[in-house]
């Protein structure tokens, strides 16, 4: 079951809500062009919308990359490059998958073992992967468990090989669209866009600022509000603004009434029951950030907080409480905005 993705509420948002900024330069007529497409990627909907004159071969690039990312990740793809692996339990990886496995090795360290790309049997077991959904037996839980444990994945940067533990296997979904986004951004600049706002479900990426100077305002979901409604608002230029939320995929076991959700904890294999309920992280980094979305859901507020306050050079972040209560980090002070008000971490 699955609820309105926060897709619709940052195009309502940047669509809406964005104006000029004061003092900003009058937008020149080629550039303030723009062009969209929309696709369906990566198990989520994707819009695109660059600007300029070269817009259009960028957005067919851009199409052609995510494509071409896709297929070398897609665990539900028998010949993709992490379907091998999971296979064979050792693989000589591409350039990409390399980079984004090294990647996920790296903050899985950094956050403790939260961010964990050896889930995917949790998340088979719980149906997630397939939309079978069904609450695990205790016991296929805790065989489930024995796999998971990214320490187990050995990498060898020098020929881009890694080796899997017995039984492992991964799936990169946690942090491919985030690497994804980053990559079109990168492939814009080098054909000459701009300015340009990637939306891959709950990640939102954008590059300089709108054609007209101002900044692009950033919509988060309430996630108990009503479909569509906006809780908070964020202004950035080149970064990105990623949202993991219990409410975005979840379902109600028939027998008891309970719902769970799809971010589970790695530790107890159950969905992490943190007391948060939505976490945005803003980056200039579209990997990191939909990589600690997660993790830092998972750690919950007070862990969550003292992570940021280590890494506060690499983001900040939005929480929301189970009980509605927002609190943000102090280097977004100046660029939230919230009608129910919020708490500053600093």
């Amino acid at each position: 079951m699955k609820k309105c993705k926060q897709l619709l509420c940052c195009l309502l948002s940047m669509l809406l809500l964005a104006g000029c900024s004061a003092g900003a330069a009058e937008p020149d007529p080629e550039a303030a062009e723009s062009s969209t497409q929309y696709m369906d990627a990566m198990d989520t909907f994707m819009t695109l919308t660059a600007y300029g004159s070269n817009r259009d071969d960028a957005l067919n690039a851009a199409v052609e990359e995510i494509q071409r990312l896709e297929a070398l990740w897609s665990v539900g793809s028998e010949d993709s490059e992490v379907s091998q692996l999971n296979r064979e339990g050792t693989a000589v990886l591409s350039e990409d998958t390399a980079a984004l496995v090294e990647r996920a090795l790296e903050i899985y360290d950094s956050t403790g073992g939260a961010f964990d790309i050896t889930v995917y049997p949790l998340m088979e077991l719980w149906g997630f992967t397939t939309q079978d959904y069904q609450v695990p037996e205790a016991s296929d839980l805790q065989a489930a468990l024995a796999l998971v444990g990214a320490d187990r994945v050995t990498y060898d940067s020098s020929t881009s090989t890694v080796t899997l533990g017995e039984g492992q296997s991964i799936d990169l979904g946690g942090i491919a669209k985030g690497y994804t986004s980053q990559r079109i951004m990168e492939l814009f600049e080098e054909m000459g866009v701009t300015s340009a706002m990637v939306s891959l479900g709950g990640n939102i990426q954008c590059l300089g600022t709108k054609p007209d100077g101002s900044l692009w305002r950033v919509g988060i979901q309430d996630p108990v509000g009503s479909e569509g409604a906006i809780v908070a608002v964020i202004e950035v230029e080149d970064q990105a603004v990623i949202t993991s939320g219990s409410y975005e995929r979840y379902f109600t076991d028939e027998a008891t009434g309970e719902t769970y959700h799809h971010i589970i904890d790695p530790a107890t294999g159950y969905p992490a029951d943190s007391g948060l309920i939505s976490v945005t992280i803003v980056t200039d980094d579209g990997a990191l950030g939909d990589a600690l979305s997660t993790a830092l859901f998972i750690m919950g507020l007070e862990e969550g907080t003292a992570y940021w306050q280590a890494h506060s050079d690499e983001f900040q972040a939005v929480f929301i409480t189970t009980d509605s209560e927002i609190y943000v980090t102090a280097g977004l002070e100046d660029s939230v905005t919230a009608d129910a008000g919020y708490t500053l971490l600093t």
